[in-house]
């Protein structure tokens, strides 16, 4: 998922949101970051790279876009094909010309479905995976969180996180953190030190360097 799709967690990783609680995480503020993010994406960058070292802006965008759509399946509980494809099974799906438009709506609905009764609940499915309710509000607010720091950071955009979606997105992450502190849930952790701000732990543990800067910028 936030690897681009080469991993994907399975049932039980992570802490709950703040490290432990069992209350949902309001995944509003995080949407609307990255739709903002995306309008703001000019035409001439979409080749460029970012820190997913297999995507380039316009493959990151699809990716925005597919699991804006596909994790919306998971929040309603509506099991079957869309849920049960592998991480970036849809790669090869150009990005749609009206991206612009059409990604923030995504995005808006991603948090609508996240915030109706029972989405942090029960037992679900994304990416061929079975997790509970709340493992998977963590990788959607994951995904929009570290994704959105992908964006920004490729695209040479501003990027402040709300606190709430920061400290949810840290418990998650290293709540998975192998015995062995290397590996995390994304595959190799960058290690940034416990004195680092809280957004530049959150992007280590999500296997990003975060003195990543794009070569284009």
């Amino acid at each position: 998922m936030t690897d681009g799709g080469n991993s994907a967690p399975g049932t039980g990783i992570g802490a709950g949101p703040g490290g432990g609680a069992d209350s949902p995480v309001d995944l509003r503020p995080a949407a609307r970051r990255t739709a903002a993010l995306v309008t703001r994406v000019e035409d001439a960058q979409l080749d460029d790279p970012t820190p997913c070292t297999e995507f380039a802006v316009r493959d990151l965008l699809r990716h925005i876009g597919n699991l804006a759509v596909g994790l919306q399946y998971t929040a309603r509980k509506e099991l079957g094909e869309v849920t049960a494809a592998a991480p970036g099974s849809a790669g090869d799906q150009p990005l749609p010309d009206d991206w612009r438009e059409r990604l923030p709506h995504q995005l808006a609905d991603l948090a609508v479905a996240w915030s109706a009764p029972g989405a942090w609940t029960g037992t679900t499915q994304a990416g061929g995976f079975t997790l509970t309710g709340t493992e998977g509000g963590l990788v959607t607010l994951d995904e929009l969180v570290v994704h959105g720091w992908d964006l920004a950071r490729a695209t040479g955009q501003r990027y402040d996180v709300d606190e709430e979606s920061l400290r949810a997105v840290h418990g998650f992450l290293a709540g998975a953190v192998e015995e062995d502190g290397e590996q995390g849930i994304f595959g190799q952790i960058v290690h940034v030190g416990k004195d680092a701000p809280l957004l530049d732990q959150v992007v280590g543990l999500a296997g990003r360097d975060p003195g990543w800067r794009s070569p284009a910028a």
